[in-house]
């Protein structure tokens, strides 16, 4: 039966596993910036500010949905920018005003539609399946409630709704379809003549003068980066974790005796269902046909309820359950849909039930296995117990330490081994970091992040050797840093990168022989037409450029058909010059009815996405959304910082 709910919610259920579960999976709830939480605001929407913790969090949250995502290969660095972090305010405001319209519009999220949500998404499953007690331990383990944890998938599922009902409603006119039809099947068929780079560094001889002058005009090229030799200290959980005392025995139980209904599992049902549907949208008489054959069905069980399972496999519909027989695993109550649930949780062990109807279709259920509620064992959760007060104690503490790192940096401000000594840390050393920063190292937080690396490329820290204030750098993760040697960027001698740039220049004087060679074939072929020294005739398209650049299959389609045969020139990529005959063209008559939908659902997303932009932009606006702080502006090409940026976003 969740099959048949992926199904009908894919879209709604994608949103949720992509933007909700990975960030709540992967970030803690405690963060030293709510401990220092200040006024540091950098956007408002509707007169409510955002700080810089929002944007500290909003960020961390897109840095571990990316890394859920893609693993261990992800780069964290890719957004460590002034591009990435205006880029995640920039959505952090849309997602308020967007939410804020929600609530205006009464977007509405039914209890079934969240309970659904939550169930598909597989931080919570355990063996393939909805685990309640998985789902209660993850939401304990985070310190969340249920209901707090709800109502922001809530939250998030409303807006993710009015979304889908803009984006569904885009129609793409027939006329509009059918010409882009056109332009990606047409076919033009080409011979190629090419003037390479190669066959002309020969002719070229590169002057000392030409070396000079290149040098004098590009020495940013040869300039060497700033860098610093840094040292650093981390402070993290897990350092203050490590300091923390075992939990007794005595202090574990007395934390289960106190939490007795965290510990219990409530009442429990395992039951096997055959699914008749009556389709999509089924009409009256289609339903009434449905409800006929689960009742001819239920009679052949009635009759021989041992080949309950065999009919699973042939008749249902459900494609999650009928191949094992129809076996829906182990349920708590507000797993399914209300009717099934209640007939479930009515029957005992090895009952049917009569045909039961719910907006999936007709059902006949057989209980096959009963639970009551029961509390587990302190021994079968004492680990998960001491982890959970170690895991607590751990996080009070470290609002105290992480006040004694910050004061510590701060007060003796000329080294790092004072705070190191105190707190028994460690003082490490980076060699190089540029202003660019630094990779992370394997299993250890993003270190040198825009924020470090600003502070530490300070005048007061290079020429005082201060060092930087404590800066979080991700969940409960404090850094200090102070630069040792610090060293300015420098432009290369002449002589070091003289070889480079008689390189650079060869090719691009050989570049230019080829491209004016080019040029005067191609002017003295459309005087004279001739195809001596091109190449075999072949097939190109908008859609099978057939390896040739964007600029050459431009020229080459741009010709008007009526036109053909014409000669055409283009620039190749990587230098070089190619002249084209394009002889004919073609536009195929017969239609691929799976291509032309295809087509026109991608054009029906690509409208709708333009919709939903616009409809974005004119939220914000209507909330009065925009950025306070001028490096965390995007302009129209998504670089951050731009003087030009209006202040509205």
């Amino acid at each position: 039966m969740f099959d048949s709910v992926r199904t009908h919610r894919r879209w709604l259920l994608a949103f949720v596993l992509i933007l909700v579960f990975p960030s709540f999976v992967f970030t803690g709830i405690y963060g030293y910036n709510e401990f220092v939480r200040g006024g540091d605001e950098v956007a408002e929407i509707d007169g409510e500010p955002i700080v810089q913790q929002d944007l500290d969090a909003a960020h961390r949250e897109r840095v571990d949905r990316m890394r859920a995502m893609f693993g261990p290969q992800f780069d964290a660095r890719l957004l460590e920018t002034p591009q990435a972090r205006a880029a995640t305010l920039d959505g952090l405001l849309s997602e308020r005003a967007l939410s804020r319209q929600a609530q205006l519009a009464h977007v509405a999220v039914s209890e079934q539609t969240l309970r659904e949500a939550i169930a598909a998404a597989p931080a919570f499953h355990e063996d393939g399946k909805f685990s309640y007690d998985r789902y209660r331990r993850l939401l304990a383990a985070q310190g969340m409630t249920e209901v707090g944890f709800e109502q922001r998938v809530r939250v998030d599922l409303a807006r993710q709704m009015l979304l889908q009902a803009v984006t569904g409603s885009a129609l793409v006119p027939a006329a509009v379809s059918e010409h882009v039809r056109r332009l990606a099947e047409e076919r033009r068929q080409v011979r190629e003549l090419r003037f390479e780079v190669g066959d002309f560094q020969a002719r070229v001889a590169v002057t000392d003068a030409q070396i000079a002058a290149y040098y004098d005009a590009h020495q940013n090229e040869f300039r060497t980066q700033e860098s610093a030799r840094v040292e650093y200290v981390l402070l993290t959980l897990a350092d203050v974790a490590a300091q923390v005392p075992a939990v007794t025995e005595a202090d574990a139980r007395a934390y289960y005796e106190k939490n007795q209904a965290r510990f219990g599992q409530d009442e429990q049902r395992r039951a096997s269902h055959i699914l008749i549907t009556a389709g999509e949208g089924g009409s009256a008489a289609d339903r009434a046909g449905a409800r006929k054959k689960a009742e001819e069905l239920l009679a052949r069980v009635r009759s021989n309820p041992a080949q309950f399972e065999t009919l699973a496999r042939e008749h249902s519909r459900d494609p999650g359950s009928a191949s094992g027989g129809g076996d829906l695993g182990w349920f708590g109550r507000g797993m399914m849909v209300k009717p099934f649930e209640d007939a479930a949780f009515a029957l005992k062990d090895g009952q049917v039930s009569e045909v039961i109807e719910s907006d999936f279709g007709f059902h006949i259920v057989r209980v096959t296995g009963v639970r009551g509620a029961q509390a587990r064992p302190f021994a079968e959760v004492r680990a998960q117990i001491e982890a959970d007060l170690r895991r607590e104690a751990a996080g009070k503490r470290f609002a105290e330490v992480a006040e004694q790192f910050t004061n510590a940096v701060y007060e003796q401000p000329d080294s790092l081994q004072p705070v190191a000594d105190k707190l028994k840390l460690t003082v490490q050393t980076f060699e190089f970091l540029t202003r660019a920063g630094a990779p992370a190292r394997p299993n250890q937080p993003q270190i040198f992040t825009p924020r470090v690396v600003e502070a530490l490329f300070s005048p007061e820290s290079i020429e005082k050797r201060r060092n930087t204030e404590a800066i979080e750098v991700a969940s409960n993760v404090l850094v200090s840093a102070r630069v040792v040697e610090h060293r300015p960027s420098a432009v290369r001698p002449l002589a070091e990168v003289r070889t480079q740039i008689k390189a650079r220049v060869e090719r691009a004087e050989a570049a230019r022989l080829a491209r004016e060679a080019g040029e005067r074939k191609l002017a003295a072929l459309r005087k004279d037409a001739t195809e001596a020294g091109f190449g075999q005739p072949r097939v190109v398209s908008r859609v099978q450029p057939e390896g040739l650049p964007a600029a050459a299959v431009s020229a080459i389609m741009r010709v008007p058909a009526g036109q053909l045969p014409a000669f055409v020139g283009a620039e190749l990529d990587g230098g070089g010059y190619a002249v084209f005959r394009v002889l004919s063209s073609e536009i195929p008559t017969t239609v691929d009815p799976a291509q032309a939908h295809a087509q026109s659902r991608a054009l029906a997303q690509m409208f709708g996405g333009a919709d939903e932009v616009a409809y974005v932009a004119a939220v914000r606006a209507r909330f009065d959304a925009r950025v306070l702080r001028t490096e965390l502006k995007l302009d129209a090409a998504g670089v951050a910082g731009s003087a030009g940026k209006a202040a509205a976003q």
